[in-house]
């Protein structure tokens, strides 16, 4: 115990173990690593997010935790494993933390991972210290959040949420390979998903640590950013379908050239939010051409599109706007567009006491803060359907992520789960909500 405390105004408090934390994140972030381009790759289901959630564990088991899986593949890691994985009404109320373990493809080492990581930290401390507090600390490692292989991204924190009880087809990958298989490797159960949902009132807050992914905070000299809102992220997957042909022999006039198309698609896409500015961003971040060889006319491309504001009129609108330009496209390139995956996820604000909180937190280790909203989506934004919420950022060197050059400086991981353990003892003890 004494290690775990720090002096601060005549006060002991409880405090993080800064070098276990580096150490995990440095560990796990040899899982999925690519040696040459040093980014890392750990797709959610994948057989790299499996050892990152075996490590995860293995971590967690000997903290003395008692982590489990649920339906869904998330990881939920406790004191012990006296309640249900979801929870159950009636028990003592959680204070749930967390994010996700997985990656986009050749990512960077701290988007998730550092979340995860530190709540993990938190919880071992918590239980380590043995106060009794009034909501129980939970830490979650959501699955499949990025949905960089399989596209359904925010895939755990739904599952959580009760959204994913009545699904409309059976999910697959980008190849469409199903999930199912990949989802019980994982420890999941495609068939019991409804099991994964917490119940309403079972969650007292959701609290979420993570690297900026933007320039604000390093350019402001700030070591805490205090997330006002998440914004809002629509994802559309789309199938362009052609005619395959020799693109030598073929003629230009009567071309039905699938990847002719999906080039309009990317640019109309862009144009939402540069010439019409109809939403903050807009991205076509995937091209999948078939057959995909370089003197074959592409008969089919699928493609994403990812549109995302902090109001959910404006996306609402710049999707509709989109779907009548991808008609136009369509009837002037004699291609057929098809609409076959969609995931929403609204834009939320973060709740104002737990702001507070957070405030609070960081103004009693001497840490200079603002508030600022999340450009990027987050699993927050998703169990805002069941809890108030709070996110912590810490600084983004160079304001860069999902690239292997993602970093940020160990003081300012340490700082950031140190507001974290902080904030989630203000939570636990009921001083908040």
């Amino acid at each position: 115990m004494s290690d775990q405390v720090l002096e601060r105004g005549g006060q002991r408090t409880l405090d993080i173990d800064p070098d276990r934390l580096l150490r995990r994140v440095a560990e796990l972030a040899r899982i999925g690593a690519d040696p040459v381009t040093g980014g890392i790759t750990r797709e959610g289901f994948s057989a790299a997010d499996r050892q990152g959630r075996a490590y995860l564990m293995d971590q967690a088991r000997a903290a003395g935790l008692a982590p489990s899986v649920d339906a869904a593949g998330n990881i939920v890691m406790r004191a012990s494993l006296s309640g249900s994985v979801g929870g159950e009404a009636g028990e003592r109320q959680v204070l749930m933390m967390g994010s996700h373990l997985d990656t986009v493809v050749n990512g960077g080492r701290l988007d998730g991972a550092y979340g995860v990581l530190a709540a993990l930290e938190v919880v071992q401390t918590l239980a380590d210290s043995g106060l009794d507090t009034v909501c129980e600390p939970v830490a979650v490692a959501f699955a499949n959040e990025e949905g960089a292989l399989f596209p359904q991204p925010f895939w755990g924190s739904m599952a959580v949420a009760g959204r994913l009880a009545a699904l409309p087809q059976e999910p697959a990958d980008h190849h469409n390979r199903p999930l199912r298989e990949a989802l019980r490797l994982a420890g999941g159960d495609l068939d019991a998903l409804g099991s994964a949902c917490w119940p309403a009132g079972s969650i007292a807050a959701y609290l979420e640590l993570h690297v900026e992914q933007g320039p604000v905070l390093e350019r402001s000299g700030n070591r805490i950013g205090v997330v006002e809102a998440i914004t809002g992220r629509t994802v559309l997957t789309l199938e362009v379908r052609g005619s395959a042909g020799h693109s030598g022999t073929s003629p230009m006039l009567g071309r039905r050239d699938a990847m002719a198309a999906a080039a309009r698609v990317v640019l109309a896409t862009e144009n939402l939010a540069t010439e019409r500015r109809l939403c903050r961003v807009a991205t076509v971040g995937r091209l999948d051409p078939h057959p995909n060889t370089p003197n074959t006319i592409a008969g089919a491309v699928r493609l994403t599109v990812d549109l995302r504001d902090t109001d959910v009129w404006r996306m609402t609108g710049a999707e509709q706007v989109l779907r009548r330009m991808l008609r136009s496209i369509e009837l002037s390139t004699g291609t057929e567009i098809e609409v076959v995956a969609e995931t929403r996820s609204d834009p939320v604000s973060a709740d104002l006491r737990l702001r507070s909180a957070i405030e609070q937190s960081a103004d009693g280790l001497d840490l200079a803060h603002e508030v600022l909203p999340s450009g990027a989506g987050h699993d927050a934004q998703v169990v805002a359907d069941l809890a108030p919420i709070g996110m912590i950022f810490v600084p983004s060197l160079g304001g860069i992520s999902h690239v292997p050059e993602e970093n940020s400086r160990p003081e300012d991981l340490v700082a950031g789960a140190r507001v974290l353990l902080r904030t989630a003892l203000r939570v636990a003890d009921g001083a908040v909500l």
